[in-house]
């Protein structure tokens, strides 16, 4: 399979665009329902929120497979208003970090408006007397001291719907991808940038061996919650989810084009069987694989395994760096990961 990389980049580009920090996915879904609509495909959305694309394969007895790439974004939650000075207190929602984002505009999405706020940290021009020179000179900023300068009145708040448990995220000003030769740079590629392989895959994957559902889950940064409650209603022969691989120096991963295979992550082990199975169809297309351990990390498919509702599980991803903060990857690693998998899906497992 061909791939445009300037194609690729307007589309990953499209959905960073729309916001979906977890469980306040609706711009995303409201896209994505559209899009599989114009496509013709079989989809629908569970009471979880993961939006569903479902394949019928050749063989109705084969075990069948589930691709995962989530759809949420980490971000901050309001936890209260200031009714007097309209300034918004938060904390994070995912692993976010407010000094990512840096000071700038966060949009707060209200239940009626977006509320555009400056996440802010306190005046450099300080001494020991205030509490923010600690954050100059010992210690990186933490949500419980920073805040959003809304410059609204508590009533101004009320009205646009905002309230403890309004979801936040980086500013759509902010957010536009950068093209840095034949790499994006963009917050939330973690996980939009997947998000188009599964739109790839349900534009040309037809007629596979076995039954394929393409599921761009809910709420995987709080915890896998799309995922479980899609792999405990759905019998699965294997579910393999589709993420970010952080570059580090503890990891034997290369920048580049070339996709990371995990064998194990801080939930636990990937099945070795499955593995093969994809490095199988990667070798065949000729498209080589990095494989990896790392920590502090989990997908859709070792959450999932981990809670017993799949036998078997994988994990396909993309070299990232500064992962969960304005991320860079190679096109033609997210390319590749489309082509190994279109040909994973072409082999029949029984």
């Amino acid at each position: 399979m061909s791939h445009d990389f300037e194609r690729l980049f307007e589309q990953i580009s499209t959905l960073v665009m729309h916001h979906s920090p977890s469980g306040q996915e609706t711009e995303i879904d409201h896209y994505l329902l559209a899009l599989f609509a114009k496509l013709g495909v079989n989809h629908w959305q569970d009471r979880a929120g993961n939006i569903i694309v479902k394949i019928l394969g050749q063989n109705p007895d084969a075990g069948a497979i589930a691709i995962t790439a989530h759809k949420d974004e980490i971000g901050a939650i309001v936890k209260q208003v200031d009714e007097r000075t309209g300034r918004v207190e938060i904390r994070a929602l995912g692993g976010a970090y407010p000094w990512i984002y840096g000071e700038g505009v966060m949009d707060i999405l209200g239940d009626h408006a977006t509320i555009p706020g400056i996440l802010s940290f306190g005046s450099r021009h300080v001494s020991h007397e205030s509490p923010q020179k600690l954050l100059q000179t010992e210690k990186p900023v933490q949500w419980h001291q920073a805040w959003l300068e809304t410059k609204c009145h508590s009533t101004e708040l009320l009205a646009a719907g905002v309230r403890p448990g309004s979801r936040v995220v980086v500013g759509k000003h902010r957010k536009k991808p950068f093209r840095l030769k034949n790499y994006i740079a963009s917050y939330t590629l973690d996980n939009k940038a997947s998000l188009v392989i599964l739109i790839e895959l349900a534009k040309h994957l037809k007629n596979p061996p076995q039954d394929v559902y393409l599921v761009a889950s809910a709420k995987e940064e709080v915890g896998a919650l799309g995922a479980l409650y899609f792999s405990q209603n759905t019998q699965l022969d294997a579910l393999v989810a589709l993420e970010i691989c952080p570059l580090a120096r503890e990891y034997a991963i290369a920048a580049g084009d070339r996709p990371v295979l995990l064998s194990q992550d801080g939930y636990g082990i990937y099945d070795e069987g499955l593995n093969q199975e994809i490095l199988t169809a990667a070798a065949e297309i000729n498209r080589p694989l990095q494989q990896a351990i790392i920590q502090g990390f989990g997908s859709d498919a070792s959450i999932a395994m981990k809670f017993g509702h799949v036998c078997r599980g994988a994990c396909l991803s993309f070299p990232t760096e500064n992962t969960h903060g304005y991320e860079i990857a190679h096109l033609g690693a997210i390319a590749h990961c489309i082509d190994i998998l279109f040909a994973y899906c072409q082999h029949p497992k029984i």
